[in-house]
C-alpha cells in the first residue's frame, strides 16, 4: 500500500482526505510541517505529497527520489518550486476550477461595497450618525466601466456578473487569444486597463511576471476616485503604493482578500483604513467549493497512483 504525505492544513476535520484515499487503497500520513526538514523526514517513504501551505523548495524534492507527486490544495502553485520538479521529473498538481464562481461573486461583492460605501454607512451608524450623504458622495456603477486583468477562469466569469452591473467591461491578458475574449469583453493593454477603468478587479496567478505589477506605474495613470479589487495573489499588488494611491486621491477605494504576508502583521497601515476593505483570503470559499477543492486535490494523488499522471496537471513529471 503506497503511502501518501498530507504535508499541512488547517482544516478542523480531515475524514474527506481519510476517505478518499482509503477507498483508493492509500495510506495516508499526516502531520504539520513548517521546515524543509520536516517535509524531507515525514515524506521520506512516501509516493505523493498533499500540501495546502507547506513551500515545495528544490532541496526538498532533491531529497526525496521516490516522490512523484505534489499536489496542492488551491489552484495556484507559487509555493512549488516547478522548475525543480520538472528537473527531477516530479509531477505537480493542483485544483484550478473549484471555486470560479465564488471568487468571481467575492470580488464583484468587495468591488460594490465599495462604491455603495456599504462598510462605511455601517461604521457611521454605529457611531451615531444617520444620514445618506454621510460617507460622501457615490456614482452610478452602470455609468463606470470595470477593468479586468487576467481573462482565465474567474475573470471570464467576473466579466459575465460585471457586464450587468457596469456601463462596459474590458480586459488585458496577453496569453488569451482574440477568439476566447467573450463578445461583450474589449481588449486592451494592461496600461489601458488601468487608465481607462473606474473599477479594475485582479485575477492572475502569482509568478515572476506578476509580482508587485501593480505598483506607482500603473496606479499613477488610473482615473481619481477610482477602486481596486484583489482576489488573486497578495504580492501582485505593491501595498505601499497602494496606499500612497489612497492618499493621494487616485484610489477612492482598495479592496483585498489577499495580502503579501498573511495573516496581516500588526501594525499594518492598512488595519482600520477607512479606505479599505480586507477579507481573509476567503473568496474562495463556500461549503460546496471548500469540498471541491479538498476532493480534487486529493483525488490527483489516487488517479496518479492509478493511472501514472494526475487528473489537473501543472508539471507532467516522469517519475511512476
Amino acid at each position: 500500500m503506497p503511502n501518501v504525505l498530507f504535508a499541512d492544513h488547517d482544516f478542523p476535520d480531515i475524514t474527506l482526505e481519510r476517505d478518499l484515499f482509503a477507498a483508493g487503497g492509500v495510506s495516508l500520513v499526516v502531520q504539520q510541517c513548517k521546515t524543509e526538514d520536516e517535509l524531507i523526514a515525514a515524506a521520506r517513504d512516501c509516493k505523493g505529497m498533499l500540501i495546502q501551505y507547506a513551500r515545495i523548495t528544490e532541496r526538498v524534492i532533491a531529497a526525496l527520489p521516490g516522490l512523484g507527486i505534489v499536489s496542492r490544495i488551491g489552484a495556484g502553485f507559487d509555493t512549488v518550486d516547478v522548475n525543480a520538479c520538472a528537473k527531477h521529473g516530479v509531477w505537480v498538481a493542483n485544483s484550478p476550477d473549484y471555486g470560479v464562481g465564488e471568487v468571481a461573486t467575492h470580488a464583484l461583492a468587495l468591488a460594490l461595497a465599495m462604491i455603495r460605501n456599504v462598510v462605511a454607512y455601517h461604521r457611521d451608524i454605529n457611531s451615531g450618525k444617520w444620514h445618506y450623504l454621510s460617507s460622501g458622495e457615490l456614482r452610478r456603477a452602470s455609468d463606470m466601466t470595470l477593468g479586468i486583468v487576467g481573462l482565465g477562469r474567474i475573470g471570464k466569469r467576473m466579466a459575465h456578473i460585471g457586464r450587468n452591473v457596469f456601463k462596459r467591461v474590458i480586459a488585458c491578458d496577453p496569453y488569451i487569444i482574440d477568439g476566447d475574449f467573450p463578445a461583450y469583453v474589449e481588449r486592451v493593454t494592461l496600461p489601458e486597463t488601468f487608465a481607462q477603468s473606474n473599477v479594475v478587479s485582479l485575477h492572475v496567478p502569482l509568478n515572476m511576471e506578476t509580482r508587485n505589477m501593480v505598483g506607482i506605474p500603473l496606479l499613477s495613470v488610473m482615473k481619481p476616485g477610482s477602486y481596486l479589487v484583489n482576489t488573486a495573489r497578495g504580492a501582485v499588488v505593491d501595498v505601499d503604493a497602494a496606499l500612497l494611491a489612497l492618499e493621494r486621491g487616485v484610489l477612492k477605494g482598495l479592496a483585498l482578500d489577499v495580502l503579501p504576508v498573511e495573516p496581516l502583521p500588526a501594525g499594518s497601515r492598512l488595519f482600520g483604513h477607512p479606505g479599505v476593505i480586507l477579507t481573509p483570503h476567503s473568496a474562495f470559499f463556500s461549503v460546496e467549493s471548500e469540498r471541491d477543492l479538498r476532493r480534487k486535490a486529493a483525488q490527483n494523488i489516487v488517479t496518479f497512483l492509478k493511472t501514472g499522471r494526475p487528473d489537473y496537471i501543472v508539471v507532467a513529471g516522469t517519475r511512476r
